[in-house]
C-alpha cells in the first residue's frame, strides 16, 4: 500500500554506503590491501545507515514507513555492518600473508601494533557487544538501554582509529555523520529534548491491571489521530515517583482540545508502577507513530484484537461514527479482565454498523479457526490485527489459508530494541 515509502530505506542505505565507498576507492593497491579498504568504508557507510533509523522523530519514521520498519532495518543494517567491518582486518591479514605468515599473525594480534589498531580492536568489539545485547530480547530494558551505548562508544573509538591513521579530515564525513546521528538520538529522545510536556489530568481503571490515562499537553499539542501510539516516559507528581523511560502506548482516545488517552497494561517493571499512577503526574510525549488504522479502504473490515490489543480500535470507535461494516472480535480472558467491554457493548448497540463479538478465551491462546469469517465472507476484505505475538501469527496463518491476500492483512509490533 506505501511501495515509495518501502523503498526509501533501502535507497538511503546503498546512497550511503555508496556515496562513502567511492569518496574512498582505493587506487594502486593490491587485491588484498583494495578489499581491506572497502570492507572498512563499506562498514562505515551501512553503519551510518543503521543509526541513522535509530532516531526517533514522528515526521521521519511516517516518511521511511513507521518506525517498525525502521527498527527491523535498523538491527539488519547494524548486523551487516559489523560482519562487513570484520573482513577488513582479516584481509589486511590476507595481504601480509602474501609477503610474510608473521606479518599476517602481527595484523591480527593487537598489542603487537600501536594506538591505531588498539583503537580499531576496540571499536570492532564493541560494536559487536552492542549489537549482541541489542538483539537479546531477555535482557531487562534499563540494562539494555545502557549496554546499547556500546555502539556510540564504537563510533568515537573508530574516529580515534582513523585520525590516529592520519587520513584526510574530507574522509571522515561518513564515521562524522554516524556520529551526529547517535548525538541526535541520545539528545532528542533519549533525554527527551524533542519530546512535548504532559501532565496526568484524569486517570480510569477499566479493568485489572489496566490504567487508562487521560494526558493534557503543557504547550503545543501533537497532531495524533486514533489508532497511533506514541512514546512516553512518565516522570515526577504528587505522591507518585515516575520510572523516566520511554515506552510505546497506543492511544485510546483523542479530544479536540488536545487532550490524549493512554491505555497501559501492566506487563513489566515500568506498566506495573504506572498502574498507581495520580492526576498532576508530568510526561513527556514523542510522537506520534504509526499509520495502522489510517487511510482505511472502502469496504467491509475484520478487526481482532486480544487483550489490551482494543485500545487503537477503541480509539477509533470513539472518535465518531464508522463509514464501512465493522466485524470485531474481542479476545479476553474473562468478562472481568476485559478491558472497556461494557463501554464497547454500549457503542455497539449505538453503531449499526459494528458487529462486536466478545469472546471469554482464559489463560490459552483459543481456536481462532470457529472465529474467524469463512473464506467466502472474507473475500477483498481487509484484516486489522492487534494482540500478543502468538494470536497475530496464528490469526495471519488462518487468514492466508482462506485467501485473504498478505497486503489486506495489517498489524503493527511495538518491539523497538
Amino acid at each position: 500500500m506505501h511501495r515509495p515509502r518501502s523503498l526509501a530505506i533501502p535507497l538511503i542505505s546503498a546512497t550511503l554506503v555508496g556515496l562513502t565507498v567511492l569518496w574512498a576507492f582505493p587506487e594502486n593497491l593490491g587485491f588484498w590491501r583494495s578489499i581491506a579498504i572497502v570492507s572498512g568504508w563499506t562498514g562505515c557507510g551501512l553503519l551510518a545507515a543503521s543509526l541513522l533509523l535509530m532516531i526517533r522523530e514522528a515526521k521521519l519514521a511516517d516518511w521511511l514507513g513507521g518506525l517498525e520498519s525502521m527498527y527491523r532495518w535498523h538491527h539488519r543494517l547494524g548486523v551487516s555492518a559489523y560482519l562487513v567491518l570484520l573482513v577488513h582486518p582479516l584481509a589486511l591479514a590476507a595481504a601480509g600473508w602474501s609477503e610474510a605468515p608473521a606479518l599476517a599473525w602481527a595484523m591480527l594480534a593487537p598489542w603487537r601494533q600501536g594506538w591505531p589498531v588498539w583503537l580499531g580492536w576496540a571499536a570492532l568489539l564493541c560494536l559487536m557487544a552492542g549489537l549482541a545485547l541489542a538483539l537479546s530480547p531477555a535482557m531487562p530494558y534499563a540494562r539494555w538501554r545502557i549496554l546499547h551505548n556500546l555502539l556510540g562508544l564504537a563510533i568515537v573509538l573508530a574516529l580515534g582509529h582513523l585520525l590516529l591513521l592520519g587520513l584526510d579530515y574530507l574522509l571522515l564525513w561518513s564515521p562524522l555523520l554516524a556520529l551526529a546521528f547517535v548525538l541526535w538520538r541520545v539528545l532528542r529522545a533519549d533525554l527527551g529534548l524533542g519530546a512535548q510536556p504532559h501532565v496526568v489530568a484524569r486517570v480510569a481503571h477499566p479493568a485489572p491491571a489496566v490504567v487508562e490515562v487521560r494526558l493534557q499537553p503543557l504547550a503545543h499539542p501533537i497532531a495524533a489521530r486514533p489508532g497511533q501510539f506514541v512514546l512516553a516516559a512518565f516522570l515526577d507528581g504528587p505522591g507518585f515517583r515516575g520510572c523516566g523511560e520511554y515506552h510505546p502506548y497506543t492511544i485510546s482516545a483523542v479530544a479536540p482540545d488536545g487532550e490524549i488517552a493512554l491505555g497501559i497494561k501492566a506487563l513489566g517493571d515500568c506498566t506495573s508502577h504506572l498502574q498507581a499512577v495520580v492526576p498532576g503526574v508530568t510526561a513527556r510525549i514523542e510522537g506520534p507513530f504509526g499509520d495502522f488504522l489510517n487511510e482505511r479502504p472502502a469496504g467491509p473490515e475484520l478487526w481482532l484484537a486480544g487483550g489490551i490489543g482494543i485500545t487503537p480500535f477503541l480509539g477509533v470507535l470513539r472518535s465518531g461514527p464508522l463509514r464501512h461494516p465493522v466485524r470485531l472480535a474481542y479476545l479476553h480472558r474473562n468478562d472481568a479482565d476485559a478491558a472497556f467491554l461494557d463501554e464497547l457493548r454500549v457503542l455497539a448497540k449505538a453503531e449499526p454498523r459494528l458487529a462486536l463479538d466478545a469472546v471469554s478465551c482464559g489463560d490459552h491462546l483459543p481456536d481462532l479457526a470457529p472465529l474467524l469469517p469463512e473464506a467466502s465472507a472474507l473475500a477483498e476484505q481487509h484484516c486489522y490485527l492487534c494482540g500478543p505475538p502468538g494470536l497475530l501469527t496464528a490469526a495471519v496463518r488462518i487468514l492466508q489459508q482462506r485467501g485473504v491476500r498478505p497486503a489486506h492483512i495489517h498489524f503493527e509490533h511495538f518491539d523497538f530494541r
